[in-house]
């Protein structure tokens, strides 16, 4: 039989010799994609395992970020702590400055007082008797501290 004036074989034959060319071209390109492919995996493993190591330094730096804020926690609560002692102490002891300060001031104005005006034995004792026991204040706070 014939076809277009050759014979159906060479026609059937020049047909499937086509496809067969085709086919080892697209082959051809197929095996170029799959070595792009191949080497696209093998960077994508790498840069997998740089940033699975990346991660555990973070963790790791993150862990150490936390212990070191827990401990300056710490040390600023002791710090803090030992502040308000002080301040309460240092409140008491200008408390006590200033009792001190008002009781100097009424022995010196009744000291005064007593130079102007002659005032019995009695008054002097009593001023006496004051600056005796300011003294004695004095050293017991200094033996205390």
């Amino acid at each position: 039989m014939m076809v277009f004036g050759m014979p159906l074989g060479i026609i059937v034959e020049s047909a499937v010799a086509i496809l067969l060319a085709l086919t080892i071209g697209y082959c051809v390109i197929l095996n170029q994609r799959l070595k792009r492919l191949h080497q696209d995996k093998d960077v994508m493993r790498q840069m997998v395992a740089d940033l699975v190591s990346a991660t555990n330094l973070a963790n790791q730096a993150i862990k150490e970020l936390k212990s070191s804020a827990v401990e300056a926690d710490l040390a600023l609560t002791a710090r803090l702590e030992e502040a308000e002692r002080f301040g309460v102490e240092l409140a008491n002891h200008v408390n006590a400055g200033t009792a001190l300060m008002e009781r100097i001031a009424r022995i010196t104005s009744v000291a005064r007082n007593s130079q102007t005006i002659e005032q019995p034995v009695e008054d002097t004792s009593k001023v006496l008797s004051a600056l005796q026991q300011l003294s004695a204040r004095v050293r017991s706070r200094g033996a205390a501290a």
